[in-house]
């Protein structure tokens, strides 16, 4: 008879494979991180298990053939179920539930110039995250990404290294491997709170664990508790996610610091910037350290993508460092990092165009042997450009924060000097710029005149980045004045995105969007992509980003050459021969000339599947029919799986925003991470080492600072400790 769950028991996957590095293999739907952890927890299986054909796999799912097989299994159990303890020594005990002791944190003074130091027990210590090394795949335009976190502990004593880092928005964090010399212990996917309760209990009874939580969609927190003196231990996390595409060109963006937030006052829930030291000052639930001007860390990255684009590379650039670049073959190239350019302190952007049409296959497909999984890139018609649009009321929402200070608000000022000598001459315009509050320009939009165009390049001119962000501002004066009803409102944000309220931004934007569109600018080193993605699509229009040293004249003429042509509208996708099921996003965005929509989705059967694609194009009806033979598609990718998850993920979390049943897409969002082995903002991998336990207290928690995003001043992003 099962008693209640009332103490923990807690075991840990020992990866024990010999050559089977995670970056390089795509773990199937179902593998060892996903599905089988949950249905074998479920069941209260407690034995060790061989990982037959390369992984514990879920009934049906497809096994990965390029691991070794000698792996064991030891799933996590609670004390009370039937079953018994198998193996010797620490592996087989029970463990018992304890109150959870909060940890101490180091205070970490401030050297100059060397390395970075930290107290501990009276004595100067370096910061334990001395290095990141990231491998990268492309194959078409899905991109399978491995970041290695190299920890080392040179204390006299245990340490729990605590590190705040970002990744790309959409990523499909999939794999979780925790490497202590020769041993690979893969981490299992839980629901957040019990992951977290899994790892404090590892931790406190002494055993090496680590645990990774998402805090934002792009913003993540790893935890490594008891790193012993002189030890070493890696983390390796795998993701997927889809690449930006263009006119031709693919964009492979890896961010590397997570930039600075501005948080209203009375918010709790934001992203705190801290000095070093300064942890717990910010009084938000996420915090990031600084370092200072005069503070500098040994801890680098090495990065490299190998793309293999599947037509001839016509060329291939990093607008944002200095790269080394090979190309053993004409479709495809391998990009790595120079050795004097690997200070973690700006997003890496790799830019590659390609021959032919654009685009190598339409449709890419994978099945297991329960379903299918496919992405399809939908093309905007070739007669978008031949219509021109309707006249605008431009409206320029410029922030002027105290983040943008510097060389962001210059590349704004050249951004914004672009866009006003674009104005045709029957557009009316209206420049707005946001800090702690929001001032127009003009008391109502102007017509695009030349003098009032020398007049608008005088007041951007006049701009200088101070104060807090307070966009709430920005967007309501942008969004909210009366509308001319002989013109459709383009709104246009350049901002770094550098705010901590994203979802109350998100929820405003929804209620008062009306018939207007947003085309937002990322301007930046090191910008929240999730802010300008999200305003992007809940604002029915697209994005672009410039960087420090790229020139804003491509990002301007691309929005122009989409705002000057209608978009095809309303779409609507109807399907017929096999079985489609869930296709994401729910809401198929506006098609604007040279941006294409992914779409991706489920399906069983086989053989020719036809897509019927009606919509809008300046009123008119339009309609497209395609076949896509799902037997024979131009490419197989093993991420489709996850990538899908992935978006319905974040269609679930729209939903829990915006609509009435958002309480129950929190739910819903567990199950499809569980049952997919995805992060998610309810789920977090765990792993443990239970083979042993570590020798003292539980050691004293190091967050790991990070220097100030390229650009961005730290004097006017980060609050001084106070003596």
């Amino acid at each position: 008879m099962k008693r209640a769950w009332t103490e923990w028991v807690l075991l840990a996957l020992v990866v024990a494979f010999a050559g089977c590095e995670s970056g390089s293999r795509t773990p199937s739907p179902g593998s060892t991180s996903g599905r089988a952890y949950r249905e074998s927890t479920a069941e209260h299986e407690f034995s060790r298990r061989k990982l037959d054909d390369g992984g514990l796999a879920a009934p049906g799912a497809k096994a990965d053939p390029s691991c070794d097989t000698d792996e064991e299994l030891l799933v996590v159990e609670r004390e009370g179920d039937d079953g018994e303890n198998h193996g010797t020594g620490d592996r087989g005990k029970n463990w018992t539930k304890s109150p959870v002791q909060k940890p101490e944190t180091v205070e970490i003074k401030r050297p100059r110039g060397g390395e970075l130091r930290a107290r501990l027990a009276d004595k100067l210590v370096p910061i334990p995250l001395k290095h990141t090394d990231v491998k990268a795949q492309v194959s078409i335009y899905i991109a399978s990404v491995t970041v290695k976190q190299q920890y080392h502990n040179p204390y006299d004593g245990k340490i729990e290294a605590v590190y705040l880092f970002p990744l790309p928005d959409d990523a499909a964090v999939r794999d979780f491997i925790m490497v202590i010399g020769d041993r690979r212990i893969r981490g299992i996917i839980r629901e957040r709170e019990e992951a977290k309760q899994i790892y404090q209990e590892a931790r406190h009874q002494g055993h090496v664990a680590s645990l990774l939580t998402q805090e934002r969609p792009n913003i993540f927190t790893q935890f490594v508790a008891n790193i012993e003196p002189g030890k070493s231990i890696d983390i390796d996390i795998t993701y997927f996610h889809s690449l930006r595409y263009s006119k031709g060109e693919y964009e492979f963006h890896f961010p590397m610091v997570v930039g600075p937030r501005y948080n209203s006052q009375g918010s709790m829930d934001g992203v705190g910037a801290v000095p070093t030291g300064g942890t717990g000052t910010s009084g938000q639930k996420t915090e990031i350290s600084y370092l200072a001007p005069d503070e500098i860390t040994s801890n680098d990255i090495s990065l490299e993508v190998d793309v293999d684009a599947g037509l001839p590379i016509e060329k291939v650039e990093s607008p944002s460092h200095i790269v080394q670049i090979e190309r053993p073959a004409a479709t495809r190239a391998t990009v790595r990092l120079a050795p004097n350019d690997r200070i973690p302190n700006k997003d890496f952007v790799l830019r590659y165009r390609v021959g032919g049409k654009g685009i190598a296959s339409a449709l890419a497909a994978y099945r297991d042997k329960e379903q299918g999984y496919f992405a399809l890139v939908l093309q905007p018609p070739d007669s978008l450009e031949e219509i021109p649009n309707s006249a605008r009321e431009m409206v320029f929402v410029l922030d002027v924060s105290g983040s943008m200070g510097g060389a962001p608000i210059e590349i704004s000022k050249r951004t914004m000097e672009r866009c006003l000598r674009r104005l045709a001459p029957g557009d009316t315009f209206q420049i707005i710029c946001f800090a702690g509050c929001a001032n127009a320009m003009a008391e109502r939009p102007l017509p695009a005149t030349p003098e009032n165009i020398k007049r608008a390049m005088a007041y951007v001119q006049a701009q200088n980045g101070s104060g807090g962000t307070e966009m709430l501002t920005g967007i309501r004066a942008a969004l909210e004045f009366p509308r001319d009803p002989e013109r459709y409102r383009i709104v246009s944000f350049m901002t770094d995105g550098y705010i901590g309220n994203e979802q109350e931004i998100f929820g405003a934007v929804r209620r008062s969007i009306g018939g207007a569109r947003i085309f937002a600018f990322g301007i930046g080193s090191s910008v929240n992509r999730y802010l300008i993605e999200g305003l992007g699509r809940i604002g029915r229009g697209t994005t672009a980003f410039v960087g420090l040293d790229e020139s804003s004249e491509k990002a301007v003429d691309g929005l122009y050459q989409r705002i000057e042509h209608p978009a095809l509208t309303d779409i609507r996708l109807t399907w017929s021969g096999a079985e489609i099921a869930e296709v994401q996003p729910e809401t198929i965005p506006d098609l604007f000339v040279g941006r294409p929509v992914v779409i991706s989705g489920r399906f069983r059967g086989s053989g020719v599947a036809t897509l019927k694609l009606a919509g809008k194009i300046a009123g008119k009806d339009h309609f497209t029919t395609l076949s896509l033979n799902l037997d024979e598609p131009g490419a197989r990718h093993a991420a489709l799986p996850a990538v899908w998850a992935r978006a319905k993920i974040a269609s679930l979390s729209d939903r829990l925003l915006f609509t009435p049943d958002g309480a129950d897409c929190a739910g819903a969002i567990r199950g499809v991470a569980l049952e997919y082995g995805l992060m998610s903002q309810y789920t977090a991998f765990v792993a443990v080492d239970s083979s042993r336990v570590t020798e003292g207290a539980t050691g004293t928690t190091v967050p790991v600072p990070v220097p100030v995003p390229a650009g961005v001043q730290y004097e006017t992003t980060v609050p001084e400790k106070k003596k």
